[in-house]
């Protein structure tokens, strides 16, 4: 029973309609899911992925309209990584920035692979990752209908940061009860990888006692969820985190995949999150994130729901 990779990011936007711009016409990503918190029904839950939704290319965001700006600091998952097919992918996207204005830093090698960081227009810390030397969890498939050209296009997630004021703390954690392994170090971070390995399953872990912790707001990280294959995996890794001591949510439906979140010791929200059923549950694959999509519990709350929620226009690109 391992841990394959991770499955996806969940992170805070104050506005959907900018966010759902950004993401889908400039960085060319998916909507997959147009749904809404399912534990606070009133602010949306906005899920970007490869052509398919396919587990560990999910970047999802909550809008909270009235969030603040993000302070950045300890306890935190500091950088989230978008997966790209090779180094001339990450030259295509240099030029793509620029274009458009986006702040970015110069192109990076990290860890024996090429690095492009960005900022979305909330200071979202993103980071661009080339696939060309990278071997272990296969990748997304970018979506055709983008306006970005498919061999330049996000595949997936890549390497998640953490900052944490002790490093020791969450490394036991991910190692003798996760199951990773430490593959290496570059600059100031450690990292780990799961599973196959590679660029999608790795977590990279930098130690930073010497400033405060993170304030979070719009632009900030809520938690990062990691593979498991089935619920019966879910439910042994449930045992699993109980026995180590740790408080946790238990069993979770979320309809498309089924969910266990606790706190490792440095209070980041760690979630462990099944593979399936996924986003093709209640639409169509060809029309995925077009409609407001709602789990059935919700499904009779529909018309108070949709009242409540700032119209947001979203449709397939042809």
């Amino acid at each position: 029973m391992k841990i394959k990779g991770i499955h996806h990011v969940s992170a805070i936007t104050a506005n959907a309609k900018k966010n759902y711009d950004f993401y889908t016409n400039l960085l060319g990503m998916r909507l997959v899911k147009k749904t809404v918190n399912q534990d606070d029904p009133s602010m949306y839950h906005l899920f970007y992925a490869d052509r398919e939704g396919s587990p560990g290319t999910d970047l999802t965001f909550f809008e909270i309209p009235r969030a603040g700006h993000t302070y950045p600091g300890t306890h935190s998952i500091s950088t989230t990584s978008l997966r790209v097919k090779d180094d001339q992918a990450l030259k295509y996207w240099k030029e793509r920035l620029e274009k458009f204005k986006v702040a970015h830093d110069p192109i990076t090698e990290r860890f024996g692979r090429k690095t492009l960081s960005l900022r979305d227009h909330e200071d979202q810390r993103l980071m661009l990752v080339s696939d060309e030397k990278n071997e272990g969890v296969e990748s997304g498939l970018p979506w055709e209908k983008a306006p970005v050209p498919q061999e330049h296009g996000i595949t997936g997630l890549g390497p998640i940061h953490l900052t944490v004021p002790d490093a020791e703390k969450t490394k036991n954690i991910l190692v003798d009860i996760m199951g990773f392994r430490e593959a290496g170090k570059y600059n100031e971070f450690t990292v780990f990888e799961s599973g196959q390995g590679g660029s999608g399953a790795e977590v990279h872990l930098e130690e930073r006692a010497d400033i405060p912790r993170e304030k979070p707001g719009r632009g900030s990280v809520h938690h990062v969820a990691f593979r498991v294959e089935n619920e019966k995996e879910l439910q042994q890794w449930q045992s699993i985190i109980q026995e180590h001591g740790f408080p946790n949510s238990g069993l979770v439906d979320r309809y498309y995949f089924k969910s266990l979140y606790f706190r490792e010791p440095n209070h980041i929200l760690f979630e462990l999150a099944t593979d399936g059923p996924g986003f093709a549950t209640d639409e169509d694959i060809d029309h995925l994130g077009e409609s407001l999509a709602l789990p059935p519990f919700l499904e009779e709350k529909r018309e108070e729901i949709e009242t409540s929620l700032a119209p947001l226009k979203t449709q397939s690109k042809e």
